[in-house]
């Protein structure tokens, strides 16, 4: 007989996981042990579902290194049980939650599947039902006894996304996510279509390793036009910065300023790495392609490539949370280590 697969749901917090008071019209936190009352189509599912709860819910805008080592520690004393782990989470910070765990979670061979929604699940209009459902029948599945999407995904309004290549672009419609630089992994309609060249391959006999340390002393720096290079100082001069995260124009670009350029110059002398990253939506860095960046190349910026932000910061404290000699991380920020960059030759 086939054996039933089975699902673990971390509820961690969020607007799916809301029902409103008939009284006073106030949202709360609803005891996610009696899930199948609020969504009753999970009674006809072949998954054995099982959830657990945080003992107090977090709004995803107060999401902190301290919660995603939680869910990691979660993740690795279930993993023997469950074939798939589903984690409903708020939506405004999911992209870097999924980012973080995509790194913390090394060697993973089963489906972590964030999901959330815009409107509570007990709401008659409600975007979670769906998410939710897919988002279990995805952890569960399987082909040939292999699970189908062995990594940290997002999935929202029936598309899958890679975790750490995702970002919220609206905060009004049911699509609220985008994964400008990689393709959908699953799109849902009828039928579920997974895009099996884009997916982590599956690979046997891995044994999970979890890290959760994460070194916070990070900033991101955007540069706009006029940026006064006293705020540029004022950043680079943080007692314990290990790293910025340098938001730059178009393909990796920057004003012609001296002042400026020496004060990211000095930052680098003092060991600090600077990733430099896209502002746009979408493309890629790539450092030297027009003089005002070629300045980066000269002064040991490093180019982020088309990482996100989300990605870029928790890679960065991630790696700087293994306490690894700074010439390694600076190595591995320029590969993809679960597949968050495009690697050119």
């Amino acid at each position: 007989m086939p054996v039933t697969p089975s699902v673990l749901i971390i509820y961690t917090g969020g607007t799916i996981g809301m029902v409103e008071d008939p009284k006073t019209g106030e949202l709360h936190a609803f005891d996610f042990k009696h899930l199948a009352d609020q969504v009753p189509e999970l009674k006809k599912f072949e998954v054995s579902i099982t959830t657990i709860s945080l003992e107090k819910p977090i709004d995803s805008s107060d999401m902190r290194p301290g919660n995603w080592a939680e869910f990691a520690r979660l993740i690795q004393e279930n993993y023997t049980l469950y074939d798939g782990f589903v984690i409903l989470h708020g939506s405004d910070t999911m992209a870097f939650s999924a980012s973080a765990l995509s790194f913390m979670l090394e060697d993973l061979s089963k489906p972590v599947i964030f999901t959330g929604s815009q409107l509570p699940i007990g709401t008659i209009r409600t975007d979670g039902k769906e998410n939710l459902i897919t988002s279990i029948e995805i952890a569960a599945a399987k082909i040939d006894g292999k699970p189908i999407v062995p990594e940290v995904a997002i999935y929202f309004e029936y598309q899958l996304y890679r975790g750490n290549r995702t970002h919220k672009f609206n905060a009004d419609h049911f699509q609220a996510f985008q994964s400008s630089n990689y393709p959908v992994l699953a799109q849902a309609g009828v039928t579920i279509k997974y895009d099996v060249n884009a997916i982590q391959h599956y690979v046997p006999g891995k044994k999970l390793k979890v890290s959760t340390q994460m070194d916070t002393n990070i900033v991101i720096l955007k540069l706009f036009p006029g940026i006064s290079a006293k705020v540029v100082k004022a950043i680079t001069s943080i007692d314990g910065l290990k790293a910025i995260v340098l938001e730059t124009f178009g393909a990796g670009n920057g004003p012609i300023d001296l002042e400026l350029f020496s004060y990211l110059e000095s930052a680098l002398n003092k060991g600090v790495v600077i990733l430099n990253i896209t502002q746009c939506n979408s493309g890629s860095v790539v450092q030297g392609k027009y003089q005002t960046s070629s300045v980066f190349n000269r002064i040991g910026i490093i180019g982020g490539a088309d990482i996100t932000t989300e990605a870029a910061v928790t890679k960065l404290m991630y790696l700087f949370g293994k306490n690894l000699p700074l010439d390694e991380i600076k190595t591995l920020l320029r590969t993809s280590i679960r597949g968050e960059i495009t690697e050119t030759a």
